[in-house]
């Protein structure tokens, strides 16, 4: 992978520079209550597989945070093997709308420019596959490509433990402001992202080990036309103590290090994580 661009580090001082006023306060709820209607979706036998992931995950609580509801339009980045596809599809309804985004191929090299130019072909089969939901009904694209009418018709974008990747490809600045494009004027873009100590180094924190600091994170954010609203400790995990040789991919679901210590980081869990919601500054 490589190092972070010196865009995206003089982004960061960029970010600390705003005005004050930029920066009040987030909102921390005590909790949030999930949508009863939730259940059903999480019990759908398509997400059998699923299902262990939802202790790290809460999926249900982390849409309330995101304050997702049947009927949006909501577009989800990188979606990969479709873990919240399964359950945003059918959550959202025949009046909602999912659309798969990934990053931009003109950003990429090798393999990975073939599979993002590939996704929008290939991410809507899949989807129907997963949920049992006709391809025509789930759009995907790049976000160099975005279609023109979806310009400010999207209610929720959700970057779900992709932020790190987006670092030190050079996603970072192209990907936040088709993004930021895509929103409605009152849009909100909800990321979940591990999480590394607020005092690690940055030789730690440049996403090759895929953990970024919170307040990096929110910088970053913030400087590319979002401002910081709320923020959950919905999927925090105080177990994990983020300073793995092998990085994330230590614990699960990856155990990178396969039966080594297996019952150790299995005991562990899934990593500390950051869960925040932004608005588009004007």
């Amino acid at each position: 992978m490589r190092k972070a661009t010196l865009l995206s580090t003089l982004l960061l001082a960029a970010a600390a520079a705003l005005p004050a006023a930029l920066h009040a306060s987030p909102e921390v709820p005590a909790s949030v209550t999930a949508d009863p209607a939730m259940a059903k979706v999480l019990a759908d036998p398509r997400r059998d597989k699923d299902r262990a992931r939802d202790a790290f995950r809460h999926p249900a609580e982390t849409l309330a945070f995101f304050r997702i509801k049947p009927g949006m339009t909501v577009a989800d980045y990188m979606p990969s093997s479709g873990w919240y596809t399964r359950i945003l599809v059918p959550y959202l309804g025949d009046e909602g709308t999912y659309i798969g985004i990934t990053a931009s191929p003109a950003n990429a090299s090798g393999d990975t420019k073939i599979r993002l130019e590939a996704f929008p072909g290939s991410f809507p089969g899949k989807a129907a596959g997963w949920t049992g939901v006709p391809a025509e009904r789930i759009p995907a694209f790049t976000l160099d490509a975005p279609p023109p009418e979806r310009k400010g018709t999207v209610d929720r974008v959700m970057i779900m433990r992709e932020f790190h990747n987006m670092w030190p490809d050079n996603f970072l600045y192209t990907d936040l402001a088709a993004i930021r494009a895509l929103l409605k004027d009152d849009g909100l873009l909800g990321i979940e992202e591990h999480r590394a100590k607020a005092d690690a180094p940055a030789s730690y924190t440049l996403g090759t080990m895929g953990y970024m600091r919170e307040a990096d994170v929110i910088a970053l954010v913030e400087a590319h036309g979002f401002r910081l609203v709320a923020k959950s400790e919905i999927n925090a995990n105080p177990k994990d103590t983020a300073n793995w040789p092998e990085g994330v991919w230590t614990l699960p679901p990856v155990l990178t290090l396969k039966e080594k210590d297996r019952a150790k980081y299995e005991a562990i869990g899934e990593s500390d994580r950051m869960t925040l919601l932004f608005a588009k500054r004007p």
